[in-house]
């Protein structure tokens, strides 16, 4: 299997799993949206709690030369859970994070 390939399921099983865990509070729903050509992926959560419309960015992930950039990280931290599914470090970029900060993270720069 292509890396790329492997690294749209890795994606996909990652906030699938999330996904999977009901929500405690409100009436949401999770929505995974897929750009493969663009290699683009997000998790979306919309809805209500309360009287309060919820429509929000979770997590978003590129796959950006051959390496997976978490562009937003709303999560207690993903990239633990894809380096669990074998995505090594040096192919994680938390690109939420500022250019001068990569460094310290112990994920590639870029």
């Amino acid at each position: 299997m292509e890396l790329v390939e492997k690294y749209r399921e890795i994606i996909l099983q990652v906030f699938r799993e999330y996904t999977e865990v009901p929500v405690a509070h409100g009436d949401l729903e999770d929505e995974i949206i897929v750009d493969r050509e663009g290699g683009h992926y997000l998790w979306m959560v919309r809805g209500y709690q309360k009287h309060k419309r919820i429509h929000a960015c979770i997590a978003r992930i590129d796959i950006i030369d051959g390496k997976l950039w978490v562009q937003h990280d709303n999560t207690e931290g993903i990239a633990p859970d894809l380096e669990r599914y074998g995505v090594p470090k040096e192919h994680i970029v938390l690109g939420f994070r500022p250019p001068d900060v990569r460094q310290y993270t112990g994920y590639a720069v870029e």
